[in-house]
């Protein structure tokens, strides 16, 4: 049964191929974990790479997916013509604000400069009180250590708020990710990412 909320998951994943195989597994996963808690998968409906594993994970659970992709990837025939709605979008700006307008919560998979783009505008989001929806990285083979190292090191050096360390949660696998958004509870928003007494440039 649906958790009160949560009826469409996005999921922000590569178009890369040549990937680990547990990048698959764990797409596909995934998708078929979304799908079997009756949530609708969101996805960038461009079937190729990891993309293609999450989207033919859900449709082996039985699950909706609906795909957002820009015409440019249409034109080069990427699109997930087995999507059960498949949406064009002007631009990938405005892909970007469908994705996250269709999902109750976010997923971002391993990927590249494209997820890192898409998956830190949502944590921003949350973190400016735009939202406040669940938000986990899927740390497959600790992919994303390295930037969560960052983060830690943003937050050492006072650019970021530990504060902001609430704003997403890591899982280890597929089962952790469900997890989370199955029990998540939205908590008060909190606005104090900026100082209010301390003018710009001041020491």
């Amino acid at each position: 049964m649906n958790k009160p909320g949560i009826h469409a998951v996005t999921v922000y994943c590569s178009s890369s191929r040549g990937l680990d195989p547990a990048h698959f597994a764990a797409g596909r996963e995934m998708g078929r974990a979304i799908a079997q808690k009756g949530w609708t998968l969101v996805y960038g409906g461009n079937y190729i790479g990891l993309m293609g594993a999450v989207a033919d994970g859900a449709r082996e659970g039985g699950g909706k997916v609906i795909g957002i992709t820009p015409q440019l990837f249409i034109d080069k025939g990427l699109e997930d013509r087995a999507a059960d709605e498949l949406v064009v979008a002007d631009s990938m700006r405005h892909r970007k604000q469908l994705m996250e307008h269709r999902g109750d919560a976010f997923v971002a998979l391993p990927g590249g400069l494209g997820t890192f783009e898409e998956i830190f505008e949502i944590i921003v989001g949350k973190q400016l009180t735009y939202h406040a929806k669940p938000i986990v990285l899927l740390n497959t083979l600790s992919y994303w250590n390295p930037l969560l190292d960052m983060i830690e090191h943003g937050v050492q050096e006072k650019f970021i708020k530990p504060s902001a360390r609430n704003l997403y949660h890591v899982a280890v696998n597929v089962e952790d990710a469900i997890n989370h958004l199955q029990n998540y509870t939205p908590g008060p928003l909190d606005d104090t990412w900026h100082e209010k007494s301390v003018p710009s440039g001041a020491e």
